[in-house]
């Protein structure tokens, strides 16, 4: 974990030196909250293995013009994503009225403003890291923004897109849909990435094989 560490590091201080907000720059320099380091260090980076649009304590305005900020917030060229880490002390039974009628409305707020919001459990971080990391993988697809891997020509990379946008097995017929391609030519170019460990075959006999996502086990991937 030293290199995440050390990429963690740099990111912070980058954010802090460059705002010019005191309001969140004074909430920076107090550091993260232990479960966005969590998930920071557990799922975000294993699966993404980089920090880029990604912004923590981002502030935003509500409807009363109160300030709020969110765990994590990632901005890609004007599209908006919110990460929220959920601690079970936030959904316990006995949790005060007043908390979750705050936490709805600022959910319901982020939705009315075009925020496409993902809350995760702090348990779940530490339960379904795999699941976590497949999240965050359909969640930045739908930003289509991850860049393209240069050992994969433009159609492997669409097919690895694909695949992270529908986090669930799929097969040829589907591919080839999406592609505009023949069964045949695609299920060539699902068989050149799983020579290249970028897909799976989950089972199946040749002609009902599904494909997906290799699991992820806290290694960065190559993306």
């Amino acid at each position: 974990m030293e290199r995440f560490q050390f990429e963690m590091d740099a990111w912070l201080s980058a954010q802090i030196k460059n705002e010019t907000n005191p309001r969140r720059r004074d909430l920076l320099r107090k550091g993260l909250g232990h479960g966005t380091v969590e998930f920071l260090k557990e799922i975000w980076y294993p699966a993404i293995g980089n920090f880029n649009n990604l912004y923590p304590e981002w502030e935003v305005r509500d409807l009363n013009n109160r300030y709020r900020y969110l765990d994590l917030a990632y901005i890609v060229a004007g599209a908006k994503g919110c990460i929220e880490i959920q601690g079970f002390g936030s959904h316990a039974r006995d949790i005060e009225a007043w908390r979750f009628k705050d936490l709805c409305m600022k959910q319901a707020l982020l939705a009315i403003d075009d925020w496409l919001f993902l809350p995760i459990a702090y348990l779940s971080i530490k339960e379904d890291p795999s699941l976590c990391r497949q999240l965050v993988l359909s969640f930045v697809g739908k930003f289509a923004a991850l860049p393209a891997s240069s050992s994969l020509d433009w159609i492997e990379n669409e097919t690895v897109r694909f695949a992270r946008r529908l986090m669930r097995p799929f097969d040829a017929k589907e591919l080839a849909a999406h592609l505009q391609r023949s069964e045949k030519h695609a299920r060539r170019i699902l068989q050149r990435l799983v020579n290249k460990r970028r897909l799976t075959v989950v089972g199946g006999k040749q002609r009902y094989r599904l494909w997906q996502l290799p699991e992820i086990h806290g290694s960065v991937t190559d993306i």
